[in-house]
């Protein structure tokens, strides 16, 4: 069983394991996930808690859905299945939990004046220019604070 990874140009394609994260908010031991069939990768990180409840979400539908068969009949152990259960196990064929897929519904519209006036360009590159010069812009207002008022620089004691 194997978790969404969390970079965007990966979000098609399944990655990885789960993170400690997500096995401990699921109650899942690190090696008891391991002997039951989940992918553990300790080297990932949540990036969104959307994503970890959803993975979280999958784990615990797993877990439900598992039975365990006990290595001794004779003296099963807690957490195995029990008897009645066993006997209704059938080995399942194909994805255990296929991943489904939400699209957001996306309706056409028509683009407003005011959007067509704006450039995204524009924009983004004032954003960039704005986050690029925050220091100096504040190291100008501290000079200028500092001045007299006649462009000289007071003196510091």
């Amino acid at each position: 069983l194997f978790s969404h990874s969390n970079k965007q140009w990966y979000q098609r394609r399944v990655r990885g394991g789960f993170t400690l994260d997500e096995l401990k908010a699921a109650g899942i031991n690190k090696k008891q996930a391991r002997s039951i069939g989940i992918a553990v990768d300790h080297r990932r990180k949540n990036r969104s808690q959307e994503g970890l409840q959803a993975n979280v979400l999958r784990l615990k539908e797993y877990r439900s859905r598992l039975i365990l068969f006990p290595r001794k009949a004779s003296a099963p152990k807690k957490g195995d299945s029990t008897q009645a259960e066993i006997d209704v196990a059938t080995q399942l064929t194909g994805p255990v939990l296929p991943i489904k897929q939400v699209l957001a519904d996306t309706t056409a519209r028509v683009i407003s004046d005011e959007e067509k006036k704006q450039s995204a360009f524009q924009t983004m590159r004032m954003y960039r220019a704005n986050a690029k010069l925050v220091g100096m812009r504040e190291k100008r207002a501290k000079e200028a604070a500092e001045d007299d008022g006649l462009g000289v620089k007071k003196k510091k004691k």
